[in-house]
């Protein structure tokens, strides 16, 4: 792999190759985003869902040791889906990137009790 590009915007571009390969051979389309997002909402649930049963969310059930490489491969599951909903919602990597950015500022504001946001101020805590 070239080390020189954007990890991320690598990510997506594989993504995207990925899923056109995918709709291809399917015969899939994607362009009603509304379904398709939804689609790839519950695909990211069940995703989720594998995650849980890997950390032994169960307390009723014998403790298993964890797998930790089965954890990974399924965050990079819920990953792939993430992605696909990105680009679904016409989002690149650098968008997201910006997004977040803002997003992440907005957290700590609440966090510091700085944020116009209703609900976070630290003197009602």
């Amino acid at each position: 792999m070239d080390n020189s590009k954007d990890k991320l915007d690598v990510i997506f571009s594989l993504q995207q190759q990925l899923n056109g390969h995918i709709a291809k051979t399917r015969g899939l389309d994607f362009s009603d985003k509304s379904l398709w997002l939804q689609r790839e909402t519950l695909a990211m649930l069940s995703e989720m869902a594998e995650l849980l049963n890997e950390v032994n969310f169960k307390w009723w059930k014998n403790h298993k040791p964890v797998d930790d490489n089965a954890v990974k491969e399924e965050i990079v599951d819920i990953f792939h889906f993430f992605v696909s909903m990105c680009l679904i919602a016409g989002m690149d990597a650098s968008e997201l990137y910006e997004i977040y950015l803002q997003k992440n500022e907005e957290n700590f504001k609440r966090q510091f009790g700085t944020s116009l946001k209703e609900g976070y101020s630290l003197e009602n805590r």
